[in-house]
């Protein structure tokens, strides 16, 4: 497929309190598969970006990592094709010098570079010097830039707003968590892919219609479970809303992977393009979901449930003083954000390891108290469904449509990407 141009650096640097939480939080082992450390370095300093930034970083960052080991090992078609490795060189230095470049010209706070350079020198501490190890930065360097710049100009920034375009029932409005300007991240539509030709190419169907039955009964469902103050909602279905409010699915499908990856003994070169292709399909899963938002506008529960009086439908009732268990996002309701960036990364993840027979943990730091653990990835994607309904933020169907955008757009990435270079690699 066609190589594209590409991203301007973006990035809030880290506080110190952040870069001691992250220190602790992930520390590098000698020991340890170096992609997967770096993965996790790499979520510790992106965690301060919108999910959908995050998501442009970790693609850009998994990519360069990638494209550094497979210089080094060629069991699979590059994504860039430009980076070449000195005969010998080592795979594990190749891997984190690419991370390590990417993550530092997007973060250059004082604090987050020294934050990365102490995990570079303590992952690279552990490979013994020599041409080898030299060869293996040099290689990871030449990733990182090439990555940085074809992600130059590739439409993240600058931020563009969105007013409501009039205020018939159906139309999305500004809700109380939105800025003066408008709906926010309004350029993300146009964001370039990593992994897929044309965005629009994966827009969702148009949502249901006002009058429809599936409307009604999505209206019913997030109106009667979704209210702040809901007695149906029961505790475990409070606790996912929660959580997933302030889990993106680049953290949760990242931490799901490390954890499958470690239990299966992946080698390095499978880990490189395993979280590649993981992260390229979320981050396009979101540009597809954002081309599809705004172009149909829809609108929020929170603005349907207090206006329902106009949609035309007797099977609505209006409540006025209506308001969601969770803050609604500022920008159109039709598809959901999470479900089309969890299922993108699910449908990789699935074709990677298989569906089911896992034992993952999913916590985070940032929301301490709340465990859960499963077995299949489907479990997680479910349970991301029931919090935005839950949470009073999405109606099912924003799920369910956004759920089929995220599994076009991740079987295209993993069918269309990083193919093995010989049929016999698939165990490697």
């Amino acid at each position: 497929m066609r190589r594209r141009e590409s991203v301007k650096q973006a990035g809030r640097a880290l506080t110190v309190v952040a870069i001691a939480a992250a220190v602790l939080c992930y520390p590098v082992r000698a020991s340890a598969d170096v992609v997967l450390d770096w993965n996790a370095i790499a979520l510790s300093v992106a965690g301060t970006q919108s999910p959908f930034n995050q998501a442009r970083i970790l693609a850009t960052t998994q990519l360069a990592v990638f494209e550094a080991v497979n210089a080094v090992t060629g069991k699979y078609k590059p994504y860039l094709g430009t980076v070449a490795a000195p005969a010998g060189a080592s795979a594990e230095a190749a891997a984190v010098a690419a991370a390590h470049g990417v993550l530092k010209s997007y973060f250059p706070a004082p604090a987050s570079v020294a934050f990365l350079d102490a995990a570079r020198a303590a992952s690279l501490a552990s490979i013994p010097d020599g041409s080898a190890k030299a060869g293996g930065i040099t290689t990871g360097e030449a990733a990182a830039t090439a990555m940085i710049m074809a992600r130059l100009n590739d439409g993240s920034s600058p931020p563009e707003f969105s007013v409501p375009a009039s205020s018939d029932p159906g139309v999305w409005q500004l809700t109380p968590s939105c800025p003066a300007a408008g709906g926010v991240n309004l350029q993300w539509r146009n964001v370039v892919p990593f992994g897929i030709e044309d965005a629009k190419d994966f827009w969702a169907d148009p949502p249901p219609t006002l009058t429809s039955t599936q409307y009604t009964k999505d209206y019913n469902e997030v109106k009667r479970v979704g209210r702040f103050d809901s007695v149906e909602r029961p505790q475990d279905r409070s606790d996912v809303a929660t959580f997933y409010a302030g889990s993106s699915p680049g953290y949760v499908m990242n931490l799901a992977a490390r954890q499958v990856a470690t239990a299966q003994g992946r080698s390095l070169s499978h880990n490189a393009r395993a979280f590649a292709l993981i992260n390229m399909a979320i981050n396009d899963s979101f540009v597809a979901s954002f081309g599809t938002k705004y172009h149909y506008n829809f609108w929020r529960p929170e603005t349907a449930i207090r206006a329902a009086a106009t949609d035309g439908n007797r099977k609505t009732e209006p409540d006025a003083d209506w308001k969601p268990f969770i803050l609604t996002p500022c920008f159109p309701s039709y598809v959901s954000n999470h479900a089309s960036g969890s299922y993108g990364g699910a449908a990789v993840l699935k074709r990677l390891y298989g569906a089911g027979g896992h034992a993952i943990t999913m916590s985070n730091p940032a929301i301490p108290g709340l465990v859960f653990h499963y077995t299949a990835f489907k479990q997680i994607t479910a349970d991301i469904d029931d919090a935005r309904v839950f949470g009073g933020i999405h109606f099912r169907f924003d799920q369910e449509n956004g759920a089929r955008l995220g599994k076009r757009v991740g079987a295209a990435v993993y069918k269309d990407n990083l193919r093995r270079v010989h049929d016999h690699d698939h165990h490697n």
